[in-house]
This record gives C-alpha cells, structure tokens and sequence, in this order.
C-alpha cells in the first residue's frame, strides 16, 4: 500500500485470497469519497456477469488485431487455471472492492484505458520476434529456472514484482510499454483529476502498477 496527499493505492494479486480481505478492511477503515478500480467499463460487466459473458469473435478479433486476441486469450486462460488452483476467480478482490465502496455508500471510479485500445495497440507494436520470443520463454520456463517460489494466495513481496517488472522490461520492451507503462500513465491522470476533486480516493491496481502510477501522479503534481 501507497499514500499520497489524499491517494491511497492499494497493490494486489488479481488471484490471491489475501488481496480480496485487504481491500474490504482498508474500505471499510478509510470510507473514501470514491472508490478507484483498474478496470474499464466493458471487463467491470465481464466480473459482473461471469456467467453471461459474451463469448469474442470474428467481430473482437478484427477489432483488437490477432496478436492482441491471441494474447487476451491465453491470458484468460492462464488467469483461470490459476485461479482454479486457489479457489479464487481472477478480479474478485476488483468485485469485492466495488461491492465494500456500495455498502459504505462510495462512488466507484473505472480508471483503466479501455481493454479494445490495450490490445488494438498490442497487435500494433509487438513485433512477432518479440512474440516469439515471450511464448518461448514461456515453454522454456526461463523464470522458473531461477526457482521463484510464489504463493499464489498472497501479494507477491515488491522485490519479487520488481525482479519480474525488470525482466520483462528488459526481454519485452513494447509488451512492458503496451501493458505496463502506457496504463499507468492513463491511471495515473485519472487519478490525479480524482485527487483534485474528491478528499479521499482509494485505488485498487495490479501489485505491478502501484509504484509507477505514484511516480507518475508525483509528476504530474510537480508540473502542475
């Protein structure tokens, strides 16, 4: 967890069981003015209606290119396999925090850019080397080889998040711009307009966004 001025950021694991009791107590604790969500408007109806979702076809696919669908679906995949695992469904401490931001009577704020722009701008500027190379990795193991333990139940420790933030910034410079980097910025200036009219926000965002989105909210406050 983060603070700054009137923001608190609050990192978790889209999986963990311990992020999903971390949001509900630091809500229930702070009772914010707004309730700040990393998602946009169109994966908020996907966790709101799991069971009715609209399955994506020829119509996504055109829309977001095939490198960002192929990418959306195995990220799916991975997430639910994963999840599968702890018994938790992947964005449930996303639902959680909206669920506790209703019942203390907050405004829930959607900060993230929207998901066709995300994966549109995947399929434009990841080259298929860089691809390649990732789901290569991937098949090989090349983060398992140095034997991270993670417990998937828990918030990874940040030096684990960095170690990973720099290897894939590193080994995937435009998957880590498209993904990482270009969000924050997006969030953060969501942010930062939030901060300007609410007294208190709590944020909830991805354990790997919370430290650039505070020094991106820094800067735009050192600028303005």
């Amino acid at each position: 967890m983060k603070i700054f001025e009137n923001l608190i950021l609050i990192g978790t694991s889209h999986i963990a069981k311990e992020s999903i009791k971390e949001v509900e107590k630091i809500i229930n604790l702070e009772k914010p003015d707004v309730v700040a969500l990393e998602l946009d408007k169109a994966r908020y109806y996907n966790l709101l209606n799991k069971d009715n979702r609209k399955k994506a076809g020829i119509k996504e696919l055109k829309a977001v290119g095939l490198k960002g669908f192929l990418f959306a679906k195995i990220g799916e995949y991975a997430e639910k396999k994963l999840g599968g695992m702890v018994g938790v469904s992947p964005g449930d401490e996303m639902l959680k925090a909206a669920e506790t931001a209703t019942g203390n009577k907050c405004k829930v704020a959607l900060i993230d850019q929207k998901i066709e722009i995300t994966l549109k701008n995947f399929s434009n500027e990841i080259t298929w080397r860089e691809n390649f190379r990732f789901f290569l990795d991937l098949v090989k193991g090349v983060i398992s080889t140095e034997k991270i333990k993670i417990d998937l139940t828990k918030v990874p420790e940040k030096e684990l998040i960095k170690k990973l933030l720099d290897l894939t910034k590193k080994r995937y410079p435009n998957f880590y711009k498209v993904l990482v980097s270009d969000r924050n910025k997006f969030m953060a200036k969501k942010l930062f307009k939030l901060m300007r009219n609410y007294n208190k926000i709590v944020a909830v965002v991805g354990a790997g966004h919370e430290d650039e989105i505070a020094e991106e909210i820094k800067r735009l406050y050192d600028s303005n």
